[in-house]
């Protein structure tokens, strides 16, 4: 289906994002109050400290969460993949820096409005409530992922998260393999994993000869078992579910 952003209903996150469950009214409501905006690869969405008048979905595309230290280094803390939201109702400013990854656009919602909107429609608050919970529960599983995983481990835990957002993007599930288009270069994935360059290419490798990830050209991951990707990440859950 083609993306029309003049149309809710041909928008690729929409049985997933914030607005998933608004009636006709409301959408037409957030329609007064949206905008896009697009970036290309490298590009800085907004800075850590700026003065952030707006929200967003991300539709296509990954963003960076980074973190700078007193010292002037910077730690990449998270990922806004499809369908993530973007900003904070009820503060003004943004608290990390976020990078687009890959070309990236967003659906944008004036912020004062949305706030008033989501005090006039509480199941707005809700849906946002249970993203945010969502992303607690992620967070916590990377801090298992970045603090007791081997390379590989980390490296298998990642492409299964990002094959089962793609898959529910898709209202699919994994159970018969999946592919999608890498989002990330190999530097994203050392600099996100806290690993070397070197790791990160030597384990995909190893992946791919071993037969549980199939590449095709630079970017595209074809995944003929998603059982055995999630057995190399340590991962003993139900593959077949949509996250």
């Amino acid at each position: 289906m083609t993306f029309d952003p003049r149309d809710c209903g041909t928008c690729p996150i929409r049985h997933r994002a914030v607005c998933a469950r608004c009636e006709t009214d409301e959408l037409e409501f957030l329609e007064s109050i949206k905008f896009y905006r697009s970036f290309e690869a490298g590009q800085p969405v907004i800075w850590s400290g700026d003065n952030m008048d707006f929200v967003a979905s991300v539709v296509s595309g990954v963003a960076s969460l980074s973190q700078a230290m007193e010292d002037g280094r910077t730690q990449m803390v998270g990922l806004l993949l499809p369908s993530d939201f973007l900003g904070r109702p009820g503060r003004e400013f943004a608290a990390y820096d976020v990078v687009a990854v890959s070309n990236l656009t967003l659906c944008c919602f004036r912020r004062k409005p949305f706030e008033k909107m989501m005090v006039d429609t509480p199941h707005i608050g809700q849906r946002l409530l249970e993203m945010t919970l969502d992303e607690l529960d992620a967070a916590r599983e990377w801090m298992l992922i970045l603090g007791r995983k081997t390379a590989r481990e980390k490296i298998a835990s990642l492409l299964t998260i990002l094959a089962r957002r793609e898959a529910s993007l898709a209202l699919q599930t994994t159970d018969n393999g999946t592919s999608f288009e890498l989002p990330l270069t190999r530097e994203a994935m050392a600099d996100y994993l806290g690993l070397t360059l070197e790791t990160v290419s030597r384990q995909i490798s190893a992946l791919k000869r071993e037969g549980v990830i199939v590449l095709e050209g630079k970017r595209q991951i074809i995944i003929p078992d998603f059982y055995a990707l999630m057995a190399e990440a340590g991962d003993d859950s139900d593959g077949g579910v949509m996250a």
